[in-house]
């Protein structure tokens, strides 16, 4: 049986009655995302102001949108659906595989970004390695992003068809429609400001879940004592390297989630580096992920604390759909005049997940394949025409792939593979390329490909049970090790028989040919970064 027919057979989670307060909530987060569009719309005459927005917003908007594009289905109902299954082991993705990684990309990978002269993350590929590298890495993301907008539109799908018993075809429809209506007309922009409105929404639905579940367990302790001991703490019972029982080892946590995995999305993202990028300044560039760490470090609360309620209800209930939780816990907590609130935050996570993917699907296409690859001399007007055709093909797209999302019983597994083998090689790549000036434009190319083709090879041992690990979480990070080493390995290697570029030709691309008094960074920015980091070591060392 289904997930969600197991579900409702438990009589856990059952469709209810759509309501008018719930339907009027949820209409009017629809307006207002469409209104957001029509007002910005003036603002996208040009195929770069529909496409990149690049030193166009406020430092404040870019922050906001770039946390705002992470807490999609990743953040909201993946996280929830981690926890439920892992336990406290959930808060690794933020302490480990998030904060440490968002600090080196504002510090030392942002300045060298905004310097190359690059509009995206495979742009600054082409200038440091080649056309070779640019459109194999285009080509890869492509993919990658395709999949993850199915990951949202599946987990749309799963939310409505649990409260409202409505099917995938309809709610595919409504939603892409909607998207459609403000991605096409504003471009990035436009999906930028409605991400802040969606992060908005997605906080204040999701802070009475936490008051509900706290105050039905007594305290943070009380529910704790409701789980197995292994779930209870983030780094006491996890062995040190113990691949093929551990649910979670250190040295699988720490290289492989906090170091590879961590940095290769954080530092490579099409759609992170696209919203750090549109802010006015360098500064602005590098304080945006700075700035959104500090929300980032305390989001847990939102998340982890009820996925953990929801691993006590579905322990004792023998389920494990976890991607169900977070919407079992609002029917279970919720009033109904709540629950059309709840909704509406689910919903505004994962359109904020699915309307970036599909803008950075569109951007990619039209822009570093389209644009360089294929019609080159083409007047402004005709990129414009193909960007919005691009946009209403890559949500087409999205439909498909959310049908290979269906075979996961949670999201954040299936989106830490995706993670493993695309980003793992490609940061390998990229720190290469930014901080050496040896790494040659042939080894860029074939480093990038060896690196995935290892990633997707071990992928096939562990599902053919060639290689076994105690969890498919500790699988994705052992995998990401394999990926980003063997793509270390063939650059480095390669790059002894092959001609590397000249200081010149590299001059603003790396860290080392970067011009005098261009690497300094405000004092501001390094004492925010320094105390994200203590306050991150801190909560590591009480949640131990």
């Amino acid at each position: 049986r289904s997930a969600i027919a197991h579900l409702q057979s438990s009589r856990l989670l059952v469709s209810i009655p759509p309501n008018a307060l719930a339907f009027f909530i949820i209409g009017t987060y629809f307006f207002a995302t469409i209104a957001i569009g029509y007002w910005v719309r003036k603002n996208a005459k040009t195929s770069s102001q529909f496409l990149h927005a690049r030193g166009a917003l406020p430092t404040a908007i870019t922050a906001i949108a770039f946390l705002a594009v992470n807490c999609g289905a990743l953040e909201i109902v993946g996280i929830v659906a981690a926890s439920a299954k892992y336990g406290a082991l959930a808060l690794h993705f933020y302490w480990i595989g998030a904060i440490p990684a968002m600090v080196f990309l504002a510090l030392f990978m942002m300045p060298i970004y905004a310097r190359s002269r690059a509009m995206t993350v495979p742009d600054f590929l082409r200038i440091r390695y080649g056309n070779a590298t640019h459109i194999f890495s285009a080509l890869c993301l492509a993919a990658m992003m395709a999949f993850i907008s199915g990951i949202s539109l599946y987990a749309i799908s799963a939310v409505l068809n649990l409260f409202f018993g409505w099917g995938f075809f309809r709610i595919a429809l409504v939603t892409s429609a909607v998207i459609l209506c403000y991605i096409s007309m504003g471009g990035l922009k436009a999906t930028m400001y409605n991400e802040v409105l969606q992060l908005t929404l997605t906080i204040t639905g999701l802070i009475p879940l936490v008051f509900a579940v706290l105050h039905d367990f007594g305290s943070l302790d009380g529910l704790l004592q409701r789980l197995p001991e292994g779930m209870t703490h983030a780094w006491r019972f996890m062995p040190l390297m113990q691949p093929k029982v551990a649910t979670m080892d250190v040295f699988g946590v720490v290289l492989g989630l906090g170091f590879v995995l961590s940095a290769g999305y954080w530092c490579t993202d099409y759609v992170l580096i696209q919203r750090a990028l549109a802010a006015r300044t360098m500064e602005g560039s590098i304080n945006t992920p700075l700035l959104a760490a500090i929300v980032k470090i305390f989001f847990p609360i939102l998340v982890v604390v009820p996925g953990l309620a929801a691993a006590a209800f579905f322990r004792k209930a023998g389920i494990s759909s976890y991607n169900q939780a977070l919407p079992f816990l609002m029917q279970h907590y919720y009033s109904r005049g709540l629950l059309g609130l709840g909704i509406s935050a689910i919903l505004a996570s994962l359109m904020s997940g699915l309307s970036g993917n599909i803008n950075a699907l569109s951007t990619l296409w039209t822009h570093d394949l389209y644009r360089t690859h294929i019609r080159q001399n083409e007047n402004d007007a005709h990129y414009l025409i193909v960007g919005r055709i691009s946009t209403v093909a890559a949500a087409m797209i999205s439909v498909a792939t959310a049908y290979i999302a269906l075979r996961y019983n949670n999201l954040m597994d299936y989106l830490q593979l995706l993670f493993s083998l695309f980003n793992a090689p490609l940061f390998a790549t990229f720190i290469l390329g930014m901080f050496t000036t040896w790494a040659t434009p042939s080894a860029g190319f074939w480093g990038l490909f060896c690196g995935m083709t290892a990633a997707i090879a071990h992928n096939l041992a562990v599902r053919y049970h060639l290689v076994t690990y105690g969890s498919d979480m500790l699988a994705n990070f052992y995998g990401a090790l394999f990926g980003w080493g063997a793509c270390m390995m063939a650059t480095v290697m390669i790059s002894i028989f092959t001609r590397s570029k000249t200081k010149e030709e590299l001059a603003g691309l790396t860290y080392f040919t970067q011009q005098k008094g261009t690497k300094g960074i405000s004092r501001r920015s390094w004492i925010l970064a320094a105390s994200v980091l203590a306050a991150c070591f801190v909560l590591n060392l009480i949640f131990r």
